[in-house]
């Protein structure tokens, strides 16, 4: 994703948004980790750590082991850093910036401050930068697929140590994004040597039987399925949804869908186990099942002239299975977008329209984790989540934001509960709201006015509104067929 404010106010539809606010009362448990039956986690996402913001230090970092890389980014930046890191930006043809240590530092701090002792982190993708190849292949210019691949590796293992570092004891639930391959982005072999290695840093930090468990799953495609704790009677089942992306191939630029039936069928089997034993699951990926709203608006997409929306996965087939075991599964959790976003999974009628029905009757709640990275313009986020021990079931949740790019001050912007006066996050508090949103086209109403202000962190509060009618019909239409007639149902 990149920079979208000036296109959007090119394609904006004359809807302005009133500076009304329901006001969020932040609240914070008094005992962090878990306290009275409620656990709280910290989501993270879309880190995109660069260790390539100070050139010099990188050539430093690429002789060095993961566990020397702290010392050196917090030695002085070479006086020529900004002019250099400048170059390596142009070459790679990047817009914006992605994480740099002391933003990755800085963020890590606010999470500490704000929770010391979380029950469980979790992850979900796109731990290292944008333009990863470019900008390795320009510092080290001939140097080898193997060194390059090393590279990667040292990169997410420092990522995923300095979170396990700064909350010992707390199991750190990671899932792997399009840009987390050694061979580029989208790119991937399943079974390869990248997902064996990488499967070792994953499991690295859980307890002893979840950690068998990756080792022995995660090097076939890069997913796992493991207890979840400190819940009780719970699992998360992570996904590697790459697979099921328009834009996936092997590392040698195939198309082939087998690795993505494999896993499905791989989910279904963990479903049904679940179930068994009486669990309660979180799925979690990266790239969300549904429509690609932004890519379709700025492609001037006309979906009422049958036009196909893009989107984010070719995933009826997960949406199916995640509908029919909506009584196991209690929360999908994802990312991809950077932005702070609800949406329902649920069962579909012959003609693809959500069917609805009675709230919570068949539906999956999904919650999508904003992001560290500015890499968009947006602020960086993180969320704090307050999770049922019994059922799994996400209570509330507050998202911290920082002041600027730089994370030079974290503040909570929003509280879920308070701001919506919703008592949980589950299929019964979310669709009523998003039908709300629905009906609500032009962002009149406070609801629809509070989502839109969080969406985005940071300055640009009206991104939303000059297509917000076709991006509620987002939230619980997730096939191309649902969202056109969602759309379209408005100009007839």
């Amino acid at each position: 994703m990149r920079p979208r404010i000036v296109l959007f106010l090119w394609l904006a539809l004359g809807i302005l948004l009133p500076a009304g606010s329901v006001k969020a009362q932040g609240r914070r448990a008094a005992v962090a980790g878990h306290d009275n039956g409620v656990v709280t986690a910290l989501l993270v996402s879309d880190i995109h750590f660069d260790p390539f913001h100070d050139p010099e230090k990188a050539k430093r970092l690429e002789r060095a082991p993961a566990s020397e890389w702290a010392s050196i980014l917090q030695s002085a930046d070479a006086v020529n850093a900004a002019q250099a890191f400048a170059g390596l930006q142009k070459s790679c043809r990047a817009k914006g910036e992605d994480t740099p240590y002391s933003l990755l530092r800085a963020g890590l701090d606010a999470m500490r401050s704000r929770e010391r002792a979380p029950g469980f982190v979790t992850v979900t993708g796109d731990l290292i930068a944008h333009q990863f190849t470019c900008r390795y292949q320009t510092l080290f210019p001939g140097s080898s697929q193997q060194s390059y691949e090393t590279f990667v590796e040292k990169t997410i293992q420092f990522v995923v140590d300095q979170l396990r570092a700064e909350f010992p004891g707390a199991p750190v639930y990671v899932s792997l994004g399009n840009n987390d391959s050694d061979c580029g982005d989208y790119r991937l072999d399943a079974g390869g040597s990248f997902l064996s290695k990488t499967a070792e840093l994953v499991a690295e930090g859980l307890p002893a039987g979840s950690r068998q468990d990756v080792l022995r799953e995660f090097p076939a495609g890069g997913y796992y399925s493991v207890a979840m704790e400190p819940l009780r009677r719970a699992r998360v089942t992570v996904l590697n949804d790459i697979y099921w992306s328009p834009r996936y191939a092997t590392c040698k630029g195939a198309a082939v869908p087998a690795p993505g039936n494999a896993e499905l069928d791989w989910l279904e089997k963990q479903l049904k186990e679940a179930r068994a034993v009486g669990q309660k699951v979180w799925v979690m990926g990266h790239i969300p099942p549904g429509v690609n709203v932004y890519s379709t608006v700025t492609k001037l997409t006309d979906v009422c002239a049958k036009e196909p929306p893009e989107m984010f996965l070719n995933a009826e087939r997960l949406d199916d299975i995640l509908t029919r075991n909506a009584d196991v599964v209690r929360l999908g959790l994802f990312a991809h977008t950077h932005m702070d976003e609800m949406r329902v999974i649920g069962p579909s009628g012959p003609n693809g329209i959500f069917r609805g029905g009675a709230a919570g009757a068949h539906e999956v709640v999904v919650k999508m984790v904003p992001s560290i990275s500015p890499v968009d313009g947006n602020n960086p986020s993180f969320t704090v989540a307050k999770i049922d021990r019994a059922t799994a079931v996400l209570k509330d949740y507050a998202v911290v934001v920082a002041s600027d790019f730089a994370g030079t001050s974290w503040r909570e912007e929003y509280d879920f509960g308070a701001t919506y006066h919703a008592a949980s996050y589950t299929p019964e508090t979310v669709e009523p709201l998003i039908t709300g949103f629905r009906a609500d086209r032009k962002a009149q109403q406070a609801a629809s006015q509070e989502y839109i202000r969080h969406y985005f962190k940071g300055d640009a509060v009206r991104e939303l509104a000059p297509f917000w009618g076709q991006y509620a019909c987002s939230l619980d239409e997730l096939t191309a067929r649902g969202y056109a007639a969602c759309i379209c149902a408005a100009y007839k």
